[in-house]
């Protein structure tokens, strides 16, 4: 139990610090354009969850009738995490934001992105009786 525990703390503090540089991204550079990035994050896990829930499992197989939603779920998550990634870089591409404003935006991306994959990955649910 304490390892879930000091687990969860530990990614929540990475989660913090992401957060943080995307908010000091905007903040210290006086252009509040690249908290349009915390938008994505916030929306791109969603596609994920929501076409997973879609998808019906067969118990016997243990195969999904809805592979197509499945993989289109993954795709837009995909699609909005790269986008978080590039719109930084296009910002700054276009001269609306810093460099550093840049960088840090990323590097919050990346730490936030981590974190819920991590967090994902850890906490995830295993079927005992299907080891496929």
């Amino acid at each position: 139990m304490t390892a879930g525990l000091k687990t969860i703390v530990a990614l929540s503090f990475v989660l913090a610090i992401g957060f943080l540089l995307v908010i000091l991204s905007s903040a210290l550079f006086k252009n509040y354009l690249p908290l349009l990035v915390v938008a994505t994050y916030v929306v791109a896990p969603l596609p994920n969850a929501i076409c997973g829930r879609c998808a019906t499992t067969n118990d016997f197989t243990a195969e999904s009738d809805g592979s197509a939603v499945v993989e289109f779920g993954r795709w837009l998550t995909g699609f909005l995490v790269v986008m978080g990634m590039a719109l930084p870089v296009m910002l700054f591409h276009c001269g609306v934001i810093t460099m550093g404003a840049m960088i840090m935006s990323i590097a919050g991306g990346l730490l936030i992105y981590v974190t819920i994959i991590t967090f994902s990955r850890f906490f995830q649910e295993e079927n005992d009786w299907y080891s496929g």
